[in-house]
């Protein structure tokens, strides 16, 4: 089977550029020339470059593909209209470029995320029929992608899956917390306890590929996430146990992170490159509760990411050390 994949060089796309190939699947990459091949230079994809705005560069490597799963997508950008330049018009036009082309695809995947639906209110997890809630442009933008895929769903049998917080090997977000944790730092964002449901990315991307190909998948919004969510201070442990370390709690006020924001953001403007702190992000920052239940993929497709926080912890940090990350 033949599958054409967008952000294959990322960190979400490479794994799942690897499991796609391991699976016996042929996978055509969409890329950019600008594009750093460095977690996929030894695989054997077929490398195809295009510009997903042009529909005419895209149309040739879009032929003779049964699925196409869309993973690329902006997570931090120097302006909020990036995030929907590309996160929703290059989502546009990609199944634009398929339904006015007649392409007989087997399936549509979009990668949105969590965000694309918002925080819940309680420890009460959001799920797919919730109405969505995003707090910041980014997931307001995947949330846009996903409302225009979804109404194109009686032209093209669509699937949504939207990961909570991913972490594991090649991450660089969650990756700049296990390196304050290392350094005896368990962050407090306002001093209160913060929840999140998690997802290790090998488990993701097994997930993905599962509904990509699943007829009860059609026309659906997944969750893919660990049964149980985790707070922040409970990744911190499962690192510190891993490093053998102790480590103080230290508050961090709303204030701090909002100057921390402004300063980088300021500094992004010099260096024209986006910074992981922004103001986007600490509208992320602000909820409580980023949880959502996994029930519906388990339901309906017999899947469930199995990988324990502690023992994905452990394969991560590993893996930084072994790659002199950490």
């Amino acid at each position: 089977m033949n599958v054409f994949l967008t952000g294959a060089t990322g960190f979400i796309g490479s794994h799942l550029a690897e499991d796609l190939l391991d699976k016996g699947f042929n996978v055509r990459a969409l890329l950019r020339t600008s594009s750093s091949l460095r977690w996929i230079a030894d695989l054997k994809l077929d490398c195809y470059y295009a510009n997903i705005f042009d529909s005419q560069s895209l149309l040739p490597g879009l032929k003779d593909v049964d699925i196409v799963i869309h993973s690329a997508g902006l997570t931090k950008a120097l302006k909020n209209e990036d995030y929907y330049r590309v996160n929703f018009e290059g989502t546009k036009n990609l199944i634009d470029t398929i339904i006015e082309n007649k392409l007989p695809l087997k399936r549509f995947v979009l990668i949105s995320s969590q965000a694309a639906a918002g925080p819940a209110s309680s420890m009460q997890p959001v799920t797919e029929n919730d109405e969505p809630h995003p707090v910041s442009e980014y997931g307001k933008s995947k949330l846009m992608a996903e409302q225009y895929v979804l109404r194109q769903s009686d032209k093209l049998p669509v699937t949504i899956i939207r990961p909570p917080a991913v972490y594991g090997p090649r991450d660089t977000d969650v990756f700049q917390f296990f390196k304050t944790v290392k350094k005896g730092i368990i962050p407090k964002w306002q001093n209160r306890d913060k929840y999140l449901s998690f997802v290790y990315v090998k488990d993701l991307v097994k997930g993905i590929i599962i509904a990509a190909q699943h007829p009860k998948a059609e026309g659906q919004i997944y969750f893919i996430a660990e049964p149980r969510p985790h707070s922040w201070e409970e990744l911190a442990r499962e690192a510190l146990k891993f490093f053998d370390k102790k480590a103080l709690q230290v508050p961090v006020p709303l204030g701090l992170i909002k100057g921390i924001a402004f300063l980088s953001e300021q500094w992004s403007r010099v260096t024209h490159k986006p910074s992981i702190i922004n103001q986007q992000k600490v509208a992320e920052l602000l909820p409580d509760f980023w949880i959502c239940s996994p029930k519906k993929i388990k339901e309906q497709l017999k899947f469930e990411a199995k990988t324990a926080l502690s023992e994905g912890v452990k394969q991560t940090l590993q893996w930084y050390l072994d790659n002199q990350w950490l």
